[in-house]
């Protein structure tokens, strides 16, 4: 009995490290479809939206997270800061202000697969 718990707790251990080690699927990873939008009206965190600052609209990630976003087709990236919820559109895991759009060459195309990892 003794020895099957060993090795029970030794693969539980293996699995512990596997998960660690693999690459981004972990919930502070998310890949998927994002928008641009430049409003000048309040933001669900209180703050005014400012087109050309570097922030983006998540549903539930709390106000103040930073974000790494990445275009998957260019490999461009940009830090933002979520301070708006959103987006409404079913499929899409995040909006973004139109400067941080700009920044990662999505603008023109209006939607983008992107891939975004928790920085802080």
């Amino acid at each position: 009995m003794m020895k099957l718990s060993r090795s029970i707790a030794a693969g539980a251990a293996m699995a512990a490290l596997a998960v660690a080690l693999s690459p981004a699927t972990s919930a502070a990873s998310q890949c998927g479809k994002a928008s641009w939008y430049a409003l000048h009206s309040k933001t669900a965190s209180g703050e005014r939206m400012n087109p050309s600052a570097f922030t983006a609209a998540h549903r539930k990630l709390k106000f103040g997270t930073k974000l790494k976003v990445t275009n998957a087709k260019n490999g461009k990236s940009v830090i933002v800061r979520v301070n708006d919820r959103g987006p409404f559109i079913r499929g899409r895991v995040m909006d973004l202000s139109k400067g941080a759009a700009q920044n990662i060459g999505m603008v023109s195309s209006g939607v983008a697969k992107i891939c975004y990892d928790i920085i802080e």
